[in-house]
């Protein structure tokens, strides 16, 4: 009878035991999303700046798609400083990010973050702005050098062949500045006397300062083509302050340029769809995670809203 009663209790025992045991869609399989998306994906956004409306929205694309795919975003502002840039990307390697998207603030500068990454093993994305060296799974942006030919050949449309312009450039080293500004060169190579370049950084008050200094050296000037919205904005009141008929084309179609475009104040904006670059980011991030194929080079359509 005792032996009957102990072989009753260790089988009760393991009855129960399996009975606990975690069924398919329990908790413990709460990390995984519909569609066999895994949330344990760790990827980490180095932005150059969150200090601009168009990269804000680009985080904003970005932190949307990588919520519907399931995935863990974490993004850094490296506050337009190459040097704390270099210091985010390795504060992400050391977290164990499973992979590094990076906006970089200086092209040539991010090199080394790059491959820092490369070092430990971790896939990187480069997006909006191109990295000089270093491995990168794959690059998405929109067609800077295009963006600035739409520019150039509509400033010539406007103001005519011979007229003076200028360039307000942006952050010296940033492959869309040096992009953007050989469109636009192209576009009106002897078609446009441009009197003057200078950079502004991509910020708005430079903008207004150095299109103040423009103006009084070339008071003559007809257009303006600025590599960004922030710095056309700014233009735009150095202009309006000198009382001046000039007519300026900026970059990004930020919400205050697309307004400023519809009110006749602004010339045009080149769109190039923030949101949709992030949203792409994230997906091709997610896509090289699971192990497909992601293009080399991920081109985001252009518009001239004018």
């Amino acid at each position: 009878m005792k032996k009957l009663k102990y072989l009753f209790v260790m089988a009760l025992i393991f009855v129960l035991a399996a009975c606990s045991m975690d069924a398919p869609g329990s908790k413990k399989d709460e990390g995984a999303t519909e569609g066999g998306n895994d949330a344990s994906m760790k990827i980490g956004f180095s932005i150059s700046t969150l200090n601009n409306p168009f990269f804000v929205t680009l985080s904003d694309g970005a932190k949307e798609k990588a919520k519907e795919l399931g995935a863990s975003l974490t993004v850094i502002d490296a506050q337009d400083d190459a040097a704390k840039q270099a210091s985010d990307v390795e504060d992400l390697i050391q977290q164990g990010v499973d992979l590094i998207l990076i906006n970089p603030t200086d092209s040539a500068a991010v090199v080394t973050a790059v491959e820092s990454a490369n070092s430990a093993g971790i896939p990187v994305i480069t997006v909006d702005r191109t990295a000089e060296g270093g491995e990168v799974v794959s690059h998405i942006a929109s067609d800077n050098a295009a963006g600035g030919k739409l520019a150039g050949e509509y400033l010539v449309e406007l103001v005519g062949e011979g007229a003076k312009v200028a360039e307000l450039e942006g952050v010296s080293g940033s492959s869309s500045a040096r992009d953007r500004g050989t469109g636009f060169n192209e576009a009106v190579a002897d078609k446009l006397d441009i009197v003057a370049k200078q950079t502004a950084n991509f910020n708005r008050a430079e903008g207004l300062t150095v299109m103040e200094n423009i103006l009084q050296a070339n008071p003559d000037i007809k257009g303006v083509f600025a590599h960004n919205d922030e710095m056309a904005l700014g233009a735009l009141e150095a202009v309006a302050a000198a009382g001046k008929d000039v007519l300026v084309i900026g970059f990004d179609a930020t919400e205050d340029a697309v307004k400023a475009v519809e009110e006749g104040k602004l010339a045009a904006t080149v769109a190039q769809k923030p949101d949709l670059i992030g949203e792409q980011a994230v997906e091709a991030a997610v896509q090289s995670l699971k192990g497909e194929s992601v293009e080399a080079s991920i081109p985001v359509e252009l518009e001239l809203i004018k």
